[in-house]
């Protein structure tokens, strides 16, 4: 149980490095510092898009509005932070506690 939840907060590092780099890289392309025609720059913003999609469209819905302010990237890394420096820790304890191995 105690591997399953490491590997579980692992995994939620580096997702929580891929919305970093996907902002990172949208703010680029807003501000011209780097170039869409590079296929490179392309597919790989397309990659991150696609994978981290799927978690601010719930959030995009329930946040109002704010014109080309999108702060569900905002709210997706504070849910990350919540459980990796919350509730995975006191999981890892209560099972370390119980023995569960």
């Amino acid at each position: 149980m105690i591997l399953l939840l490491q590997t579980l907060d692992f995994l939620l590092m580096i997702f929580t490095w891929i919305i970093i780099i996907q902002a990172i890289l949208s703010w680029l392309v807003a501000f011209n510092v780097i170039n869409l025609q590079s296929p490179m720059v392309r597919n790989g913003l397309e990659f991150l898009n696609r994978i981290t999609e799927p978690v601010y469209r719930p959030i995009r819905r329930v946040l109002p509005d704010m014109g080309m302010l999108d702060l569900s990237p905002l709210v997706v890394l504070l849910i990350l932070m919540f459980l990796r420096g919350t509730l995975i820790p006191y999981l890892i304890n209560a099972s370390y506690n119980q023995g569960i191995g």
